[in-house]
């Protein structure tokens, strides 16, 4: 986007506002999208103090984990990157070939989906978290290598129910979409005393 080699200050600041927004940019997608080397991006990555990819995502994990309510890092499917409990939050599945559907080569269902459903129950907040139903939809086959980037958004938070809508992304596209009713059992019983 930016596109010109020589300003190196305006390339390094829009560098770190296009990171801003999205960190989970790998140092190839970078490098396409400024239109720079690889190596310069790494560089300017340096110059700037951001850490690589990897480094980002674990120190985003380990900052979302402390404020996980309702599931363990246990039940979780994916690395949770962010969470901000009631709101919204944002994990990440690499697609191994143990998840796969063979000879078809594609990422069985239940791998989404239990991507989706650990976040949107992480997503609540509460301490106890049920789900009253789901309603799913994929909308393209996931394959070995690829990366899905779930998002969670509490819609409603209604005395003891949640709506959450939950988009799993790959590259971009759209590749599963699911709606949950959670249900915080914690507020009934306290709403019935």
């Amino acid at each position: 986007m930016v596109g010109r080699k020589g300003n190196k200050e305006e390339r390094q600041e829009a560098l770190r506002r296009y990171l801003r927004n999205n960190p989970f940019a790998t140092d190839e997608e970078l490098a396409e999208k400024f239109k720079v080397s690889v190596p310069t991006i790494r560089l300017d990555r340096l110059a700037l103090g951001i850490p690589e990819v990897r480094e980002r995502i674990m120190a985003m994990a380990r900052e979302a984990r402390s404020r996980m309510r309702g599931v363990t890092a246990e039940e979780l499917m994916g690395e949770l990157v962010e969470l901000q409990p009631g709101v919204m939050g944002i994990s990440i599945l690499e697609v191994t070939p143990q998840m796969l559907v063979q000879p078809a080569g594609v990422a069985r269902g239940h791998y989404l989906f239990a991507q989706a459903h650990s976040l949107a129950l992480a997503t609540v907040g509460a301490e106890v978290v049920l789900t009253s139903s789901a309603r799913v939809r994929y909308r393209r086959p996931v394959y070995a290598g690829e990366r899905v980037i779930a998002r969670a958004m509490v819609k409603v938070n209604k005395d003891s129910t949640c709506l959450v809508s939950v988009h799993s992304q790959v590259n971009g596209e759209i590749v599963f979409k699911g709606q949950f009713i959670i249900i915080t059992p914690d507020n009934i019983k306290g709403s019935q005393q």
